[in-house]
């Protein structure tokens, strides 16, 4: 995990119940969430399989381990967890080495996130490889921290993640707002107390309460999120 946290006070904005913003990112800052898919489609077909296109909402979001193995057993496939696990890292590095699409209204909701000193963290379930090759085109500068999926004990859809990034930041996940695209972070982020808005990225995810469902990240802005909290 990486961390260059500011003192909270000069963080957060006078009379604002907001104290961070914590961000999945494939599917949710980068369109990433099919490169996964098309790895996983090209790799079983070199081992003589093809994937059913409905795993699809099975597998999406979720920590490597519980996709391949699903993958693995779903199909029959002879390869070992961990040896899929390489190939896959493989095969999505080559892709966003080759592209890295932001999502609509990600570039703008970082910069002023950054600009008015948000304490902002990057949550994800891919490993801390991947996630270090994506900050490089996202930009380091606007995150105080990053957590990786083979950082914490338990990944999403446990609440691990999210409460391991709101301590790093000294913050109440209560008056966090995360930002989520999968079913699977949404639960990791309401376990961990905080407030979710969701731009649903594969498989459509139904409002619920302290749940805001948006069609794109250029509906959030900063206001966005503080009148979340403030409700």
């Amino acid at each position: 995990m990486t961390s260059t946290v500011p003192a909270l006070g000069t963080r957060t904005a006078e009379g604002s119940a907001l104290q961070a913003v914590l961000l999945d990112m494939d599917g949710t800052l980068v369109d990433t969430e099919g490169f996964w898919w098309d790895v996983e489609v090209e790799i079983f077909a070199g081992l003589g399989h093809a994937l059913d296109d409905t795993w699809r909402h099975v597998v999406v979001g979720g920590p490597m381990t519980r996709s391949a193995g699903f993958l693995i057993e779903a199909t029959g496939a002879d390869i070992t967890l961990a040896e899929l696990t390489v190939l896959l890292n493989q095969g999505f590095e080559d892709r966003i080495d080759r592209t890295l699409p932001l999502m609509p209204g990600a570039a703008r909701l970082l910069a002023e996130l950054t600009e008015c000193e948000i304490p902002t963290a990057l949550v994800s379930a891919s490993h801390r490889r991947i996630i270090d090759r994506v900050l490089t085109s996202l930009g380091p500068q606007h995150f105080a921290l990053s957590v990786a999926g083979d950082e914490v004990p338990r990944t999403k859809p446990h609440p691990d993640p999210y409460l391991v990034a709101a301590a790093g930041l000294g913050v109440d996940p209560a008056r966090c707002a995360v930002v989520e695209d999968t079913a699977t972070g949404v639960a990791a982020a309401e376990a961990a107390g905080c407030h979710v808005v969701v731009v649903p990225s594969v498989a459509p995810i139904a409002p619920a309460l302290r749940r805001t469902v948006v069609g794109s990240l250029e509906e959030v802005d900063l206001a966005f999120l503080r009148g979340l909290i403030a409700a």
